[in-house]
């Protein structure tokens, strides 16, 4: 399901390079049978701001948005920290599904990265695509409503891809991850992650308080997929 490659790209840190395809992204996305036939209009003003803003514009923006705190972080793993059992194998068999599908993680960034995880989608039939996609589903119609209401255009594509997912984005799953209180300053911001030693090591200690085990059922599910027909690719 190639068209995953397109909103891979635009859920990533923005570059000049990401601004000069902007357009055939758009042209791309509206002529894919396989997206919503409003998919154009409903990321028009993302489309918009990435391809007309000045690139540090964008790129503090990115940053304020996904980097500085946990609520709209990208990193699927995050929203269920102290759940996910065995983290550091779980990177690790993440890392090697991408690998079995072709895909080389390039740079720094960890496999439970949105992008990247789209990226990987994108290699595999569209059923196969969806069902993928729909692994962490819960995480992503929450990172919906919660982009929405802070009033981001980005809003509109994890919805998108949360249809595309074919998971239902009601009152109750999207209210299915643990609430975030991120701090406004980035002192405190600072002194909270401070105060909280992430160990992607197959020690890691669940937490009780963590997010609802429905969360830490799906994103299992992603740890260890179930090993049954071989699924077909693109």
């Amino acid at each position: 399901m190639h068209n995953l490659h397109l909103f891979s790209l635009l859920l990533s840190y923005p570059t000049s390079d990401l601004q000069a395809v902007c357009s055939e992204i758009r042209e791309r996305l509206a002529t894919d049978p396989a997206l919503p036939r409003d998919t154009v209009r409903r990321l028009h003003p993302l489309l918009t701001r990435l391809a007309a803003s000045d690139i540090y514009a964008a790129q503090e923006a990115y940053v304020e948005l996904f980097d500085r705190g946990r609520a709209h972080s990208l990193h699927l793993f995050e929203h269920v920290h102290g759940e996910s059992r065995d983290r550091g194998q779980a990177m690790v068999d993440l890392r090697q599904r991408y690998l079995d599908a072709g895909l080389e993680p390039a740079g720094n960034e960890l496999p439970d990265y949105l992008p990247l995880f789209l990226d990987y989608c994108s290699t595999l039939s569209e059923a196969a695509a969806r069902e993928t996609l729909a692994e962490p589903g819960v995480v992503l119609v929450a990172l919906a409503a919660r982009l929405a209401e802070r009033g981001s255009d980005y809003a509109p594509l994890l919805a998108l891809l949360c249809e595309i997912a074919e998971v239902e984005q009601d009152e109750e799953a999207q209210k299915a991850l643990s609430p975030v209180d991120d701090p406004d300053d980035l002192e405190t911001l600072d002194a909270q992650w401070a105060e909280e030693e992430i160990r992607f090591t197959a020690e890691a200690v669940p937490d009780p308080a963590a997010s609802c085990p429905q969360v830490s059922a799906i994103l299992d599910r992603m740890y260890d997929p179930a090993p049954a027909t071989k699924r077909p690719r693109n």
